[in-house]
């Protein structure tokens, strides 16, 4: 029998506890057990095992994106490798670093028929080649000698904040060999100089608008994009997924842009006459509407990755040191007098069933706080969390447009909850929870503190909108057969706290319940799917489409 202390699987699992990974994510099976195996037998990892590949891929870039460290998700051959694919390319397009440990057969059956062979052998499907897609670095290790090797070229490509992929036959896992002397180093961060930006800013005597990513949050440079704001005297928005970067107490916020933000920004914009984006590539959803304002003014960018506009971009792997050494080398703007209103997008009334998204948001907001993280997945019901929902700044908001999975936020949060050790909300819809929903099952397990809030309109409510509201649409059987959600989970689990509401005071009352909890509840908030969301595609086909105070901030 193998000794515990020697395999390959024992000094792969040390060497990831060096490196401050703390949760390595899975679904267990033959071909990656002794990996599970040695998590098991090490003081300083802990595995967390999830109902699907996807879920546990989606923990892990959830641990990753809010704690700057490095997310470890761990899946055997076959069908659970396949699953990784979706999560891993939500990470890959919005520079998430993971590693996946991937099983494989024995290296001797490699092109013999073996089961759950991906060697690309004798007509066998070649996982190298899959995940070469959705990742910086795929790599098949061939022994224990050289899986020291290839895990420091994997991190090393994953500095460039992508994924990256081992693929790990039974037999090199269980091979023995000695404890690695891990050579991996981060690289040093780099501050490049600012010259170019900082001459466009004192030049911008039209005023200045800034744009601000979620680079900024996940490099945790609030604190230096705050006194960059308070000398550049800009007008402000955010993007969709950085919501947690901006008080919108601010002067000159204009609140979110994109499809689903407000109106306000494109007015900035043309009243502007440098856009300064920070932290973000601002992708067609962050930047819908906004095109023709942008093509014909001044655009800076500075960030990790150059922007999908035209614009004088500065790369910087070190945002805070960057937005820093900024300010000190502009001169200070005036600032604007004072806050503005911000608008919002007016959705038509209706008297349907249960709450209005606007209505149950509002009261989310109130249960969340200035001190819980929040997790919005797709759909009608993050339209309505990005429009409405205002976080604190210091908390962390993550919305993942990158793929817009449905489902992602249920993972996500489990992950980014283990990580920062923080109340963290999913906010999602039934269609996303019908999807990775149970990892609710997750969350109950390992006791993560997790606020599960599902807005039930039995239907997946954006194709359903879609079909009414979009020239061309059709009708394509997206409605559902009424379901108790809460109802259901609470039976199945029964030691889950879950609530339903279909009220402001039931709502109110279900949070209410839910304070001092240590682990997961689930919130069911009825709602219909009928209600139109604040998202501009949407609106723009509608019928006296008016404008209307968001908030007086």
């Amino acid at each position: 029998m193998h000794s515990r202390t020697t395999r390959a699987a024992d000094h792969l699992v040390e060497a990831l506890a060096d490196l401050g990974v703390e949760h390595i994510f899975g679904v267990s099976g033959a071909n990656i057990e002794d990996v599970f195996d040695a998590i098991q037998h090490s003081s300083r990892m802990n595995s967390i095992v999830a109902k699907h590949e996807f879920g546990a891929a989606t923990m892990a870039d959830g641990y990753a994106r809010t704690s700057k460290r490095i997310g470890v998700v761990a899946a055997t051959s076959g069908g659970g490798a396949v699953n990784l694919v979706a999560g891993l390319a939500e990470s890959y397009a919005s520079n998430i670093p993971v590693l996946a440990l991937v099983g494989q057969p024995p290296t001797a059956q490699e092109g013999q028929g073996a089961f759950q062979d991906s060697s690309g052998r004798a007509g066998s499907l070649d996982a190298r080649a899959l995940f070469a897609e959705v990742s910086a670095y795929c790599a098949r290790v061939r022994s224990a000698a050289e899986l020291e090797a290839r895990l420091t070229e994997a991190l090393t490509a994953m500095r460039a904040g992508k994924p990256a992929v081992l693929l790990l036959p039974k037999d090199v896992l269980q091979q023995q060999c000695p404890p690695f002397l891990l050579q991996y180093l981060p690289a040093a961060p780099t501050v490049p100089k600012l010259t170019s930006i900082a001459r466009r800013i004192d030049a911008a005597r039209g005023g200045i608008t800034a744009i601000v990513g979620d680079g900024v949050a996940r490099s945790d440079a609030r604190a230096a994009l705050n006194g960059l704001l308070t000398v550049l005297g800009a007008k402000i928005a955010v993007t969709p997924d950085a919501k947690d970067t901006v008080d919108p107490q601010w002067p000159g916020y204009r609140g979110v842009s994109g499809v689903m933000g407000g109106p306000d920004i494109e007015a900035a914009l043309r009243d502007s006459a440098l856009c300064l984006l920070i932290g973000t590539r601002l992708p067609l959803m962050a930047r819908a509407g906004l095109d023709d304002a942008l093509a014909v003014m001044d655009v800076c960018s500075i960030g990790a990755a150059p922007p999908y506009v035209a614009a004088t971009h500065v790369s910087t792997d070190d945002l805070g040191t960057a937005l820093h050494e900024l300010t000190l080398s502009i001169t200070p703007h005036v600032p604007p007098s004072s806050t503005p209103v911000v608008r919002a997008l007016r959705v038509p009334s209706m008297n349907g069933k249960g709450l209005r998204y606007r209505d149950a948001v509002d009261l989310v907001a109130a249960a969340v706080g200035s001190d819980a993280d929040v997790f919005a997945d797709a759909g009608n019901t993050g339209a309505a969390v990005v429009h409405h929902l205002d976080v604190g700044v210091d908390s962390r908001f993550v919305v993942a447009l990158g793929m817009g999975g449905m489902g992602y936020s249920f993972g996500g949060a489990i992950g980014s909850s283990l990580a920062r050790r923080r109340r963290t909300f999913v906010i999602a819809g039934d269609g996303a929870f019908y999807m990775h929903g149970m990892e609710i099952h997750t969350a109950l397990e390992y006791n993560a503190p997790v606020t599960f809030v599902v807005f039930n309109n039995n239907a997946h409510a954006m194709c359903v909108t879609r079909g009414q509201v979009l020239p061309g649409a059709v009708n394509d059987g997206n409605r559902f057969t009424p379901a108790s959600i809460a109802s259901g989970l609470g039976t199945m689990f029964p030691t889950l706290r879950t609530y339903c509401a279909t009220d402001s005071t039931q709502l109110v009352s279900a949070f209410a319940s839910c304070i001092g909890l240590d682990g997961p509840c689930v919130v069911e908030v009825l709602c219909d799917a009928d209600e139109l969301p604040p998202f501009a595609p949407f609106l723009d086909n509608q019928e006296n489409h008016e404008l209307t105070p968001a908030s007086t901030h």
